[in-house]
């Protein structure tokens, strides 16, 4: 065999090798792979029921239901359509109605999605940044433009 031919079939095995690995990566990092949506998103194209996602938008004003244990729940909106969302943990100290928030955990068939994190603004002007990007689509942000 000539020298470029064994040069070709070493590039090519190597583009091979290369290959796989990424392929084997990306399957493997497949499960910790988290959506975000929001909830105008969900209600266009829901996922899956018992899908991992994430949701955000604002806590609907007079939806919060605290229950007797540590829990609640509530609905969340993004001003153009709401989903309701149970919790059985503690729910952060900032957490409050008419609040940012990001919600992770599952969608269930009934429409109804159960977090098991749900994560608040850390102070007066913080948004996350999908939530934002959400609430600006659907013409409900009233912050500024971090850009």
């Amino acid at each position: 065999m000539r020298r470029r031919n064994q040069r070709l079939w070493m590039i090519g095995g190597a583009a091979t090798v290369l290959g796989l690995a990424l392929a084997l990566t990306l399957y493997a990092l497949s499960d910790a792979i988290v959506l975000f949506y929001s909830p105008t998103e969900l209600a266009q194209n829901p996922p899956e029921a018992g899908t991992h996602i994430r949701i955000g938008g604002l806590v609907e004003d007079g939806s919060v239901i605290r229950g007797e244990a540590s829990g609640a729940r509530f609905v969340l909106t993004d001003g153009a359509h709401t989903i309701a969302v149970s919790y059985a943990g503690p729910l952060p100290d900032l957490f409050r109605e008419g609040q940012g928030i990001v919600a992770e955990g599952t969608f269930q068939a009934s429409g109804e999605f159960t977090a098991t994190t749900v994560l608040a603004k850390h102070d007066e002007t913080y948004m996350p940044p999908e939530v934002a990007e959400a609430l600006r689509e659907s013409g409900r942000w009233q912050g500024e433009d971090d850009n």
